[in-house]
C-alpha cells in the first residue's frame, strides 16, 4: 500500500502541480472583472441599461482565442522559451490592461471603458491559450487529469477572489482601487512564469505561419472519430449546463430566500465543487481520465435528477444541502474530466491551437442549450424539464464507446 502511495503524493506535492494550480488562478482572476464586476461599477455610475448589456460583447475574445493561438505556436521569443516567453508578455499586458480600465469613467467615456475592458479580454485569452499549451506540454499523460483537475480548482478561486471579493472591497473603497489590487494579483502568474521550466519543444512544429494555421486542423481532422469526438464535447456536459442555467429560478419558485441560495448554493455548493475536483484529478492519476469520464459522467446525470427529486419535494433546506452537494461534487469531477480529456486530444506540435480551438467549442452549449431552458420549463414543468437534463447526458455517454472505451486506461493521440 505504502508503495502505491508514495508515487501518488510525490506526484500531487510536485512542483509541477503547483504550477498548474497557480496558473489556473492567474487565469480565473481576470474573468469577472469585464463581468460581473464591471457590471457592478457601471450600475453604481448610473450607466443605463442598454449600454451594460452590450458590454457582454467584450467577451467575444474567448470565444474566437482560436483565431491568434497559431501565431503562439509558430513564433518562438527570444527570452524565456516558446511558452514561457508568450505567457510573461500577456501576463505584463494584462496587468497593465486591468490597471488602466481601473482609470477610465464608465459614466464619462463608456467607449473608453469598452475599449480598456476588450483588452483585457484579449489579454486574458491570451494567457488562457498559452496556459493550456504549456499544462499539456509540462505534464505526462499520467499526469494530465490531475494537473487540469489543479488548473480548474485554481480557476474558481481566482475567480471568487475577483468577483466575490472585488464586489465586497467595493463597500469599503473605489472600484479604481478595486482594479489595481486585482491588477496587482498578476505578479502571482508572473512570478510562477518566471519560476516555471520550459516545457521541451516536440520535433515538427510548425515553421511557417501557413502551416500554423493549417497543420492543426488538418491533423486533427484526419483522425477517423475528429468528428464524433467534437460532438463529445459538445454534448458531455449539456445536461448539467441546461440545470445550472435555471438553478436560481427554480430555488426561488419553490420558496428559498435569497440568503439560503447565498449560503447554501453559492458558498457551501462553491467548496463542494473544489473538492470535487480534487477528488477528480486524484482519481484520473490512479485509474486514468477513459474511466472518469464514464463514471463522472454517470454521476452528473444522476445529480441533475436530484433537482427533480428535490421539485417533488419542494423546500427542504437539508434536501437543497444534499443536492447541492452532490451536484457540485459530481460536477467539479466531470469538469477536471473533461478539461483534461481535451488536453490529450491535442497534438502537441500544435497544442495552443487545437486546445484553444477545443475550448472555444466547449463554450457553445453554455450559450446555446442555455437560451431555451426558460421556454421548455414555462412549457413542461420543473420535473419534467430536470428529468430531460438528466436524459440528455447519454447520448455523449455512448459516444464514448468509440474513442475512450472503458478498458483503455488512457486515451492515446
Amino acid at each position: 500500500m505504502n508503495q502505491l502511495l508514495k508515487p501518488t503524493l510525490g506526484v500531487i506535492f510536485s512542483g509541477r502541480m503547483l504550477v498548474c494550480l497557480l496558473m489556473g488562478f492567474s487565469c480565473g482572476v481576470p474573468l469577472l472583472l469585464t463581468g460581473s464586476v464591471l457590471q457592478a461599477w457601471m450600475v453604481e455610475d448610473g450607466v443605463d441599461l442598454a449600454t451594460i448589456g452590450m458590454f457582454a460583447l467584450v467577451g467575444l475574445p474567448y470565444t474566437v482565442k482560436f483565431l491568434w493561438a497559431p501565431v503562439m505556436d509558430r513564433f518562438t521569443l527570444r527570452f524565456f522559451g516558446r511558452r514561457r516567453g508568450w505567457l510573461l508578455c500577456a501576463q505584463i499586458a494584462l496587468m497593465c490592461a486591468i490597471a488602466g480600465l481601473g482609470m477610465t469613467n464608465p459614466a464619462q467615456n463608456p467607449w473608453l471603458l469598452a475599449g480598456m475592458a476588450l483588452l483585457v479580454t484579449f489579454f486574458s485569452a491570451s494567457q488562457d491559450i498559452v496556459v493550456d499549451a504549456y499544462r499539456r506540454e509540462d505534464l505526462s499523460d499520467e499526469e494530465l487529469g490531475l494537473g487540469s483537475s489543479l488548473y480548474v480548482n485554481g480557476y474558481r478561486i481566482g475567480m471568487l477572489l475577483a468577483g466575490s471579493g472585488g464586489l465586497i472591497l467595493a463597500d469599503f473603497v473605489s472600484f479604481q482601487t478595486v482594479y489595481l489590487l486585482m491588477a496587482a494579483t498578476m505578479l502571482v502568474g508572473i512570478a510562477v512564469t518566471l519560476l516555471a521550466r520550459e516545457p521541451e519543444m516536440p520535433e515538427g512544429t510548425p515553421q511557417t505561419l501557413r502551416a500554423a494555421v493549417i497543420d492543426p486542423f488538418r491533423e486533427y481532422f484526419s483522425r477517423s472519430d475528429a468528428w464524433l469526438i467534437l460532438a463529445f464535447i459538445l454534448l458531455y456536459k449539456i445536461g448539467d449546463i441546461m440545470a445550472s442555467a435555471m438553478s436560481v429560478p427554480f430555488y426561488l419558485d419553490i420558496g428559498f430566500s435569497k440568503t439560503e441560495i447565498g449560503a447554501v448554493a453559492k458558498l457551501f455548493g462553491f467548496w463542494a465543487t473544489i473538492i470535487g475536483g480534487l477528488i477528480g484529478g486524484v482519481w484520473m492519476l490512479r485509474f486514468g481520465i477513459n474511466r472518469a469520464l464514464w463514471i463522472f459522467g454517470v454521476l452528473q446525470a444522476v445529480s441533475t435528477a436530484g433537482f427533480a427529486i428535490l421539485a417533488m419535494i419542494g423546500y427542504s433546506l437539508p434536501g437543497l444541502a444534499a443536492v447541492i452537494a452532490f451536484e457540485n461534487l459530481s460536477g467539479g469531477m466531470g469538469t477536471a474530466a473533461y478539461v483534461a480529456f481535451m488536453a490529450s486530444m491535442t497534438n502537441k506540435k500544435f497544442t495552443a491551437t487545437q486546445y484553444a480551438l477545443l475550448s472555444s467549442l466547449m463554450g457553445i452549449p453554455r450559450v446555446m442549450a442555455a437560451a431555451p431552458t426558460g421556454f421548455m420549463v414555462e412549457s413542461i414543468g420543473w420535473i419534467s424539464f430536470f428529468t430531460f437534463c438528466a436524459l440528455i447526458a447519454i447520448p455523449g455517454l455512448m459516444l464514448l464507446n468509440r474513442f475512450a472505451p472503458w478498458r483503455q486506461k488512457s486515451i492515446k493521440n
